[in-house]
């Protein structure tokens, strides 16, 4: 799939995230068929599909990926085969979190082992059959995409270990392979060229966008690959435009602000022939009544005025096509 990726993913990537954070019981019910449906309304032709498995501590190198809360593989595989049904693309999108609270950013250990301490090499091996299990429900349900990993700022470093993991996640699955690398990592990750397609956290402050996107440019230039955002996205809430990756920020409820940053992002990427799309943060199983939208300050657009925005954006790109990469 190497030397297809462009082919692969289409002329531009309409999509948003699905499901976080992937409780059991929360997929395969009605609300989630009507919430994957609703998404699909809005110009949507790729989603990732993402949800998480725990370990205690930024420490802990066991990934309990059969536990709840963790959604089960049969929920796994209604939520691919519903969005297929609506003619989505899927990229499956497994993720490690800290049950304790800690960001996964932090998961980390000694650069070399000592005697009685983790090491990294017990927690990739427990990450790896957490990732290679997502990979063999991935090539079973011919999702289009996976995502290794997410935001795992410490184990960035670790190339030797994301370069096996990567070639063994080739033996299983034969889609297109990304990373989803944190925001501000996009020129620091030294393993690229492992994967097929280079993605990052896109949440940048309101008036830093073309600066960001003129450094993007130049990593993903050096990559040959091409590149969209994995995450990107802003809280419906006041201030969030200027931090738009704090989802805690205090502020009231603001439609308008959520807005303001949508068509702020979408002018700065619509600019950039190299950019590819977007998989916005997020849309949840369960959504909050249209009557509620007003009074909801989270990442999703439903119902607000980012959405009317979104849904025309996203219909215009599929209709006329993005500038060739």
């Amino acid at each position: 799939m190497t030397a297809e990726p462009t082919r692969a993913l289409g002329p531009y990537v309409a999509g948003m995230t699905w499901g976080w954070t992937g409780v059991r019981g929360t997929w395969a019910t009605a609300a989630a068929s009507d919430s994957l449906r609703l998404m699909a309304d809005h110009g949507v032709n790729w989603t990732a599909i993402a949800y998480s498995a725990l370990q205690d501590t930024a420490q802990s190198t066991e990934v309990r990926f059969a536990e709840a809360p963790t959604v089960t593989d049969d929920e796994v595989v209604w939520a691919i085969r519903e969005a297929k049904a609506l003619g989505l693309k899927v990229c499956l999108k497994p993720v490690v979190n800290v049950a304790d609270g800690t960001w996964r950013a932090h998961i980390g250990f000694f650069d070399q082992d000592v005697p009685g301490e983790p090491t990294w090499g017990e927690w990739f091996a427990s990450y790896r059959e957490f990732i290679l299990h997502a990979a063999r429900i991935a090539e079973a349900e011919g999702c289009e995409m996976l995502c290794v990993g997410c935001e795992m700022v410490r184990a960035d470093a670790r190339e030797a270990e994301w370069r096996d993991l990567i070639a063994a996640v080739r033996a299983e699955y034969s889609g297109l392979v990304t990373y989803n690398c944190d925001k501000y990592q996009e020129d620091r990750l030294t393993w690229w060229d492992a994967v097929d397609v280079v993605t990052s956290s896109g949440y940048y402050p309101i008036d830093r966008w073309e600066a960001e996107l003129d450094r993007i440019e130049a990593a993903v230039a050096a990559t040959g690959k091409p590149f969209f955002f994995m995450e990107a996205g802003c809280p419906s809430r006041e201030g969030s435009p200027d931090r738009p990756n704090d989802w805690s920020l205090p502020g009231a409820p603001s439609g308008a602000a959520q807005l303001t940053y949508y068509e702020a992002m979408f002018a700065a990427c619509d600019a950039r022939p190299w950019m590819r799309g977007f998989m916005l943060w997020d849309w949840p199983a369960r959504l909050y009544d249209p009557a509620e939208a007003a009074d909801n300050d989270d990442y999703c657009p439903y119902g607000k005025p980012a959405g009317d925005f979104l849904r025309e954006a996203y219909r215009s790109h599929q209709k006329e096509g993005a500038p060739a990469a």
